[in-house]
């Protein structure tokens, strides 16, 4: 079965110009995005020519750039076009719902969220699956002191890994292990730019964990697009698609 990537938006955590933040739709038997940053809900619409029909969301973690859509998504199922479309399942770090339900008594109300999404946490290291034939698994990773997730996609015999964000760590070979495309992050120019303790990767760290992965493919991603990258490197930009 064809597996599809698009890469809705992939700027770092400040926008790339005209850029939209972390968002990839994986389509194989089913749809699922893989987070939400802000601008990912416009260019969802802009290809879907109205309301995104999606199966699922799967959010890495935390940090704005990688969910701040969701809060539109919420308005915009209420009020908007999105009253017409079945609810995709939202699947959330570990004791996600309860940080949605804190989360909507400060935006709106408690139980906002839910007349949006189907809610669900998944577990760390414990395979789901996010929609139909569509399998993730999500391997925790350091980034700085937030609780984090890398994502393993399985889908039709295919395999995708994507880091989110992440620190060094050999973990991100375990993640991406035999993977027909690791989709990695590259932020940083060195990493001796980073704060302590580490959250991101360079271009030579994600190229380090790729070669210790035994992954066929490598798309360097989540990049400012004033850092250039040594020829021969695929970079993601917003609207590339592929299949995995």
């Amino acid at each position: 079965m064809p597996v599809k990537l698009t890469v809705v938006g992939c700027s770092p955590a400040w926008p790339n110009p005209g850029g939209a933040q972390s968002g990839y739709l994986v389509e194989g038997s089913g749809r699922v995005l893989l987070d939400c940053g802000p601008g990912v809900l416009a260019r969802l619409r802009e290809r879907a020519g109205g309301w995104p029909d999606l199966d699922a969301i799967v959010i890495t973690h935390w940090h704005l750039d990688h969910w701040g859509d969701l809060v539109p998504w919420v308005w915009g199922t209420f009020a908007g076009p999105g009253r017409q479309w079945p609810k995709p399942l939202l699947w959330l770090p570990p004791e996600g719902r309860e940080r949605l339900r804190q989360l909507g008594a400060q935006l709106g109300f408690e139980d906002m969220w839910g007349g949006a999404f189907e809610l669900r946490d998944y577990v760390e290291d414990e395979p789901f699956e996010a929609a139909d034939g569509l399998t993730v698994r999500a391997l925790r990773l350091p980034h700085y002191t937030l609780r984090t997730y890398g994502l393993r996609v399985e889908c039709g015999g295919r395999t995708l890994a994507y880091s989110g964000d992440s620190a060094p760590t050999d973990r991100l070979a375990e993640l991406a292990r035999d993977a027909d495309l690791f989709v990695c992050e590259a932020t940083l120019e060195r990493g001796d730019l980073d704060g302590e303790p580490r959250g991101h990767l360079s271009a030579d760290e994600a190229r380090e964990a790729f070669a210790a992965s035994g992954a066929s493919r490598l798309l360097l991603t989540h990049r400012p697009y004033e850092l250039p990258l040594d020829e021969g490197l695929d970079q993601a930009h917003d609207g590339m698609e592929l299949e995995i």
